[in-house]
């Protein structure tokens, strides 16, 4: 039987702003006899972007509370804004799950930098609170909260990686790194995690 995709909720039904089907780039082929350069435009075909909601809700819902405990709401919805208005300059199709996240991620940082910049400088504690509260449908609160205590890089790679079920390649692209390096934040916070995980009483 057909697989029928669920609807995102109401607040998250879009029009879209372009031509659903069809987004243009241009790229300079060289010199030709009207002016100093020739450009060649590439036809990129993109679903409409109400499929991607549709599609992805979930799991940007998902990565936003992880990312920003008590905030996911205002992040997730951060991201669909803005990766609507980047859709019709996308020059290829290729994993958009994976950009949406990524997309996704930088509202999350960009929101624990505002936060920063409006806590009191009196209670400097507030800016090393790691996020206790677990994403939606999260398996086991005690090891989120754990993961929570993780180094910030090492947090959002495992986040990433697990909740967002990212390659590392992905996984580095969103933090601006290398896969390599990406293996290793989640290793090393994998092992801070045994090492709790075995010595709690």
């Amino acid at each position: 039987m057909p697989r029928h995709r669920r609807r995102a909720p109401a607040h998250l039904l879009v029009d879209d702003v372009h031509d659903p089907n069809a987004s243009t780039s241009g790229r300079p082929t060289g010199r030709d006899s009207h002016g100093p350069r020739a450009y060649r435009c590439t036809i990129v075909s993109l679903p409409p972007f109400q499929h991607l909601v549709d599609e992805h809700w979930r799991d940007v819902a998902r990565l936003a509370h992880a990312l920003a405990p008590g905030h996911g709401d205002d992040v997730a919805q951060q991201a669909w804004t803005q990766a609507l208005a980047a859709y019709p300059r996308l020059t290829h199709a290729r994993n958009l799950r994976s950009w949406l996240l990524t997309i996704t991620h930088r509202c999350a940082m960009d929101h624990h930098r505002a936060a920063r910049r409006t806590t009191p400088h009196e209670d400097p504690s507030l800016l090393a609170e790691a996020p206790t509260l677990p994403p939606p449908e999260a398996p086991d609160g005690d090891l989120w909260a754990r993961v929570g205590a993780l180094p910030q890089r090492q947090r959002d790679a495992v986040v990433l990686r697990f909740v967002g079920d990212l390659d590392h390649r992905a996984v580095a692209a969103a933090l601006g790194t290398s896969p390599g390096m990406s293996r290793r934040l989640v290793s090393d916070a994998l092992a801070t995690l045994r090492l709790d995980l075995r010595d709690q009483p």
